[in-house]
């Protein structure tokens, strides 16, 4: 993957794109990076990787990365974890499950700032609660997926059991959308960055239901199986300085962002249709990792709130002891992925225009 033949720096930003390049180790050729991504179409929180690609990011670092979609975070876990794939970007709960079935994968870069999933009605719906969702529809994007899971743990707080209620495939984008207009769900098992853009594209708002314990506790990141991270080390080191600076450029450059996300999907889209997903990215600021573009922590993984998140999965069932975090995840390469000047960084991002 390449960015754009017509896409370059304009003039008067060269000397701030200079700045924000970091150079790169001597290398022979690229190493590459098969990233698994578990969902079958780009999420909203794949903008880092687009990102890094577009930018260039990637490039600078000497990294070839090949991104597959698969359908859920399961799949995509046991693709890594039987050397099918390098990396895999996916919910805490495919690992925390896993690694008492024998799949061991490690977290060493955190996809998000806080708990994405939620559970998200109509502004108008009669549920108000989460115990009037007993017996109710609730939409999620696969079925295993981890709004589902999610779902299933703030619900089982309430009472609610899984034969309580009824879980429905109906995937992402338009379908997903039209199956909440015809209200052929009652509510949705979804991440906030799929709520947020069904709300911007429908034009109704949406109540969520957000976990008590785990609402701060971010739940999805990059991980890749204990031999990966020393055989190739180094090439992870440098592929999260990448999504790092990413990170920031999403955060600080949202017009962009939005258009390379849209040229992802291969399909036309307006001027509009960029300020409309611009927007989207603005909205979801708090939960992406460039949060706090200067902190030199982007990325870390917040151990002690996993350590409460696997307790938690193992109080309701989801596995039979709890899974320490120390065997699940690390922060060693966060020091170098932020190891960049952020102030030029973020000047850079802000004056990249994109021109034809």
């Amino acid at each position: 993957m390449r960015p754009n033949a017509v896409t370059r720096w304009c003039a008067g930003c060269l000397g701030l794109a200079l700045a924000l390049s970091i150079a790169p180790r001597p290398a022979l050729a690229d190493d590459t990076l098969t990233v698994m991504e578990a969902s079958i179409a780009p999420t909203l929180y794949d903008i880092m990787d687009i990102v890094a690609e577009r930018a260039g990011f990637f490039k600078d670092e000497h990294l070839d990365v090949v991104e597959q979609h698969v359908n859920n975070p399961s799949a995509a876990a046991q693709l890594v974890g039987t050397g099918k794939g390098d990396i895999c970007a996916l919910s805490f709960e495919a690992v925390l499950q896993g690694y008492e079935k024998g799949l061991k994968l490690e977290y060493f870069f955190v996809h998000a700032a806080r708990y994405t999933n939620e559970i998200g009605v109509l502004d108008d719906s009669p549920i108000r609660t989460l115990a009037d969702l007993k017996g109710k529809n609730i939409g999620v994007i696969n079925i295993g997926s981890a709004g589902e899971v999610t779902a299933q743990l703030m619900l089982e707080g309430v009472g609610i059991k899984p034969t309580d209620v009824t879980y429905s495939p109906i995937g992402v984008g338009a379908q997903a959308y039209q199956a909440v207009i015809d209200k052929r769900v009652d509510a949705v098992g979804y991440p906030t960055g799929e709520i947020v853009p069904m709300s911007v594209t429908t034009g109704k708002k949406f109540r969520a239901f957000r976990d008590p314990i785990l609402s701060d506790v971010p739940n999805s990141g990059y991980a890749t199986t204990p031999a990966t991270l020393q055989s190739k080390a180094d090439a992870l080191k440098r592929f999260s300085r990448a999504i790092v600076r990413a990170a920031i450029f999403a955060r600080e450059n949202p017009q962009v962002a939005a258009r390379w996300f849209l040229e992802k999907f291969g399909t036309k889209f307006t001027a509009a249709d960029v300020d409309k997903k611009a927007g989207v990215f603005v909205q979801l600021r708090p939960d992406l990792p460039g949060t706090d573009p200067m902190s030199k922590r982007i990325g870390a993984l917040p151990l002690t709130g996993m350590q409460i998140y696997a307790k938690t999965l193992q109080q309701y069932g989801m596995t039979k002891e709890v899974v320490p975090v120390s065997a699940i995840a690390t922060n060693e390469f966060i020091d170098f992925a932020n190891d960049f000047d952020h102030k030029a960084a973020i000047a850079a991002a802000k004056a990249y225009r994109i021109t034809q």
